[in-house]
């Protein structure tokens, strides 16, 4: 489906590390670029803001992480991971950062959803029909949810291209 993109387009990019994070450890044994992620998502657009939503599990690596994705332009969410009596971990952000889309939705003519996760289906679907917003999401195709990818306007698939991945 062809989408319209133009150089004057105010777009907003949310991204959804853990997700991002996970199926390209397990699909490629690799690191997501988010540099190169960014720079696809704005396609020569005009970028109001991007926003990564990320877990905070304390790592020495995790702070280069968080620092090399602010020096790119991304801002950061972030939240701890919660631990729960049995071992239980649960750290997501779904409510958070669809709830930022739509705070921030009349100041967009597009909105980039970098995930995978069909949770979002609800938030595309209202985006693109209550807001007028055109709503483009990019994943790794070979996990992103089938309805997902049909609800957007447009879905890139990051797996088709070694530039979004780096070899651990």
């Amino acid at each position: 489906m062809a989408v319209v993109k133009h150089k004057e387009q105010r777009v907003g990019v949310f991204i959804d590390v853990q997700n991002l994070y996970h199926s390209a450890k397990h699909l490629y044994g690799a690191r997501v670029n988010f540099k190169e992620v960014l720079k696809a998502a704005l396609d020569g657009r005009k970028l109001i803001r991007a926003v990564a939503y990320v877990v905070r599990t304390d790592t020495e690596e995790e702070r280069a992480f968080f620092e090399a994705l602010t020096r790119i332009g991304i801002e950061m969410r972030v939240k701890d991971l919660q631990v729960f009596p049995g071992g239980v971990k649960k750290g997501d952000w779904d409510v958070g950062m669809a709830v930022d889309a739509v705070r921030m939705a009349d100041l967009l003519d597009a909105i980039v959803l970098v995930t995978g996760d069909g949770d979002f289906v609800p938030l595309v679907e209202y985006l693109k029909f209550n807001r007028g917003i055109q709503v483009e999401v990019m994943a790794f195709a070979r996990s992103a949810s089938g309805r997902l990818r049909e609800a957007a306007d447009d879905f890139f698939d990051l797996g088709e291209n070694t530039r979004f991945i780096m070899r651990r």
